[in-house]
């Protein structure tokens, strides 16, 4: 059994954990920010439409304030992880998925952008076969697509594709 040092040294600060907590602190509070400019209602007496982005903004930045002391005390990677050399591929194929899935949705819809997102993140992860992620992401994203307009009544990114499949289905 290989001896890992899975407990950090005392007193080193793990500045790339630290800040990665903050970013996490940061985003919890735009998050409650943006809670706060939703519209409420007289109707609604106690529970209204700002009771989730509230408890998802409080439980983002719990999160956030535990990895910043994590971070503080010297990380949560252990030692030889820390010596792995970023994978500058894999992270530029994964943020390329989220900004295809922002530039592709209104124009093409949701279907067509979640399944270039899915297939540029299983790149990203490792995958070799894009000509089996691509269909799975499609079907998967054609089912959430759907499932939400469908079922729920909420229009996540209706585009040509959805509108023909639609127009089939009496949708």
């Amino acid at each position: 059994m290989a001896d890992r040092n899975l407990q950090p040294q005392a007193g080193q600060v793990a500045l790339p954990e630290t800040l990665l907590g903050a970013v996490v602190v940061g985003l919890a509070l735009v998050a409650a920010w943006q809670a706060s400019l939703i519209p409420v209602s007289p109707l609604y007496s106690k529970i209204g439409p700002t009771i989730f982005p509230y408890l998802g903004s409080i439980l983002l930045g719990i999160l956030g304030v535990l990895l910043v002391v994590q971070g503080l005390r010297g990380g949560w990677q252990p030692e030889d992880e820390k010596e792995i050399p970023l994978d500058w591929r894999a992270m530029a194929l994964v943020a390329a998925g989220l900004v295809a899935n922002v530039v592709l949705i209104a124009p093409m819809g949701f279907t067509v952008a979640s399944t270039v997102m899915f297939t540029l993140i299983a790149l990203g992860f490792g995958s070799r076969r894009p000509w089996i992620d691509a269909p799975i992401g499609f079907v998967l994203a054609l089912t959430a697509y759907f499932g939400f307009a469908g079922l729920l009544g909420v229009n996540i990114g209706r585009g040509p594709l959805e509108q023909v499949l639609g127009g089939l289905v009496g949708n």
